[in-house]
């Protein structure tokens, strides 16, 4: 999230305001494309975004009351924290192409069919993470197994073990419930998680 917010903030900051083009965020299974209008500034190459490099904001009245804020890192280091966060969650670093547009692409873990997570006697025999056809995220992935492990765990113990926040894991719990992979048998204190068998 920090690395994608950062390049998010990095295409609002850096892109041509005389082109009529907009900002844009589009969705993959295997990616995550952020694209701006707009060029390089003279002498940065897309390499040079991998390493320590100097900051020539394109629109620096917007570039330092974001960074003042704090919506963005210290100047010229933006690129570098976005690398070095998605390697840290297991991802590959992310490409920077400059075409007629910059493009920052970030890749996302794919499902293989023949992978076993541990789910499938959970889920009703399926496999690679899937249910109803549906593919499941990694983090989804993650609460599954936690709720294998111990189907009284709270939700507030899977933030913790996640380190994400209640809310999102919240969110992930009506998708899977949407999804008829789980249900709660019981109160919020005392019951424990379901796993719904699926016959299809």
């Amino acid at each position: 999230m920090a690395a994608v917010t950062e390049a998010i903030v990095n295409a609002v900051c850096h892109r041509d305001y005389t082109s009529n083009a907009s900002v844009q965020i589009m969705l993959f299974n295997d990616r995550l494309e952020i694209w701006n209008p707009g060029q390089l500034p003279y002498g940065l190459t897309v390499e040079m975004l991998k390493t320590n490099h100097s900051s020539l904001p394109t629109n620096p009245l917007l570039a330092r009351p974001m960074y003042l804020y704090g919506a963005i890192e210290q100047m010229g280091t933006g690129t570098e924290m976005i690398i070095s966060t998605c390697l840290e969650q297991g991802l590959k670093a992310p490409d920077f192409e400059q075409k007629e547009n910059f493009k920052v692409i970030f890749g996302r873990n794919v499902v293989e069919d023949s992978e076993d997570n541990g789910l499938d006697d959970a889920i009703g025999g399926q496999t690679g993470g899937q249910t109803g056809g549906q593919i499941l995220s990694e983090m989804q992935k993650k609460i599954i197994d936690i709720m294998i492990e111990n189907p009284k765990v709270s939700r507030k113990e899977i933030s913790n073990k996640l380190n994400i926040n209640v809310s999102a894991v919240q969110k992930h719990i009506e998708t899977l419930k949407k999804s008829a992979i789980i249900c709660r048998e019981g109160a919020d204190f005392g019951g424990y998680w379901k796993f719904i068998q699926n016959n299809s």
